[in-house]
């Protein structure tokens, strides 16, 4: 009880392997105070050690969005080294979910604006509503957009990029789906069911081959590709000491001889 007062802006609930960690009592969309990514970095330190966990599924409170940006409030009074150490703590909490050892799944409603949409590029997997709207406005409050936003090239490429950062524009879920910069998008009254759904099935598979294929996505782009290639043999040799390799094709072999026989 004294840890749930202590992490109050990052509750965790946990459903057959399914960690879910709502960001709370941050206002209506969700807002990233200094107390509330301290909150989210130490759950995050917790979780990373349950070896139960299969999938962690990022979310806010309610559907207004899954965060609506930092605390304009709070950076207002900045200076340079105390924005400086601002800016270090989101950067600490986006890792904390760039390397958290399982997938993680953002459930993006309505808004998810500048530091929540370097929040939500930390995830691995994004799945929004068809109401959602996505943006970078710092450059309309000052500052540029910088730490986790330099995924954004990456994931949609350097003029989709250059539009959003520059602008400081909103694009619909449509455009961002097309963009590459969520990877579903669902009726408003499917993003529970949806995001359930690829939750689930993470879940049901091997808890080591997950783990091991986060480690390689996150590697792979560090690596030149001829040494990710070849670093790679030894990886699938390894996913058979963990003996999932052999459970899993076996239920499909079963399976298939099921469905044959029948």
């Amino acid at each position: 009880m004294a840890e749930q007062l202590a992490i109050r802006h990052a509750v965790v609930t946990m459903d057959k392997g399914i960690a879910t960690l709502t960001i709370s009592d941050a206002g209506s969309l969700n807002i990233l105070s200094t107390p509330v990514i301290k909150d989210v970095i130490a759950r995050l330190k917790i979780l990373r050690t349950d070896s139960s966990i299969r999938t962690l599924v990022l979310r806010g409170t309610g559907d207004k969005g899954l965060i609506g940006g930092a605390d304009i409030k709070e950076m207002a009074a900045l200076n340079r080294q105390t924005g400086e150490d601002f800016i270090s703590n989101l950067r600490e909490m986006c890792d904390g979910l760039r390397h958290f050892p399982t997938p993680v799944i953002a459930r993006m409603p309505g808004w998810t604006l500048g530091g929540g949409l370097e929040v939500a590029m930390a995830c691995d997997l994004r799945i929004a509503s068809q109401s959602a709207k996505f943006g970078m406005p710092e450059v309309k409050v000052g500052i540029p957009s910088v730490i986790h936003a330099s995924l954004i090239p990456r994931l949609i490429g350097g003029a989709r990029a250059a539009w959003l950062l520059l602008t400081g524009e909103t694009v619909d879920s449509a455009t961002a789906l097309a963009w590459g910069l969520v990877h579903e998008v669902v009726p408003d009254d499917e993003l529970d069911s949806a995001v359930s759904r690829v939750a689930s099935s993470l879940a049901g598979m091997g808890p080591e081959v997950l783990r091991q294929q986060k480690r390689l996505l996150r590697e792979w782009e560090d690596q030149a590709l001829d040494a990710s290639i070849v670093a790679s043999v030894r990886e699938f040799g390894v996913a058979f000491e963990t003996g999932e390799p052999q459970r899993y094709m076996q239920e499909f072999l079963d399976k298939k001889a099921a469905r044959h026989s029948s």
